[in-house]
């Protein structure tokens, strides 16, 4: 049986819910037309809060947003390679890139530093010497 398409007079009509509508459009892609007139008609200083928000993982990435961030980090990679492979041997090499966060995605957690005292505890435990 064919389904008929949507429409959104179904809502005076009786035919549908406000909520159902909404819901609709929550999740339609990012690229959308409603999306875009709907980003299109928010007030800049909205945006500007929300930009110095900075948590891009809670925002709808469409999937040309999620390649260029893709691109964005190997970019970053290869730039640190860059800079590894021609630093002096006795320079500290810097820290690898952080990759943009997608949606969904928590920001990675710092890996514990091994400081002098965790160092030690480490090489008297590897050679035997528990105390």
């Amino acid at each position: 049986m064919l389904e008929r398409g949507i429409d959104v007079l179904d809502v005076h009509r009786g035919r549908m819910s406000w909520r159902r509508l909404r819901i609709l459009i929550q999740h339609l892609p990012p690229e959308s037309a409603t999306w875009t007139a709907l980003r299109n008609a928010t007030d800049p200083e909205e945006l500007a809060g929300q930009a110095e928000g900075g948590e891009p993982e809670k925002a709808r990435w469409s999937q040309l947003e999620q390649l260029v961030a893709v691109v964005a980090d190997r970019v970053a990679r290869l730039e640190w390679v860059l800079l590894c492979v021609n630093i002096e041997k006795k320079s500290k090499r810097p820290d690898p890139p952080e990759p943009i966060r997608r949606p969904g995605a928590s920001p990675r957690k710092a890996k514990p530093k091994l400081n002098e005292n965790s160092a030690n505890r480490l090489f008297q435990l590897i050679q035997g010497g528990a105390e």
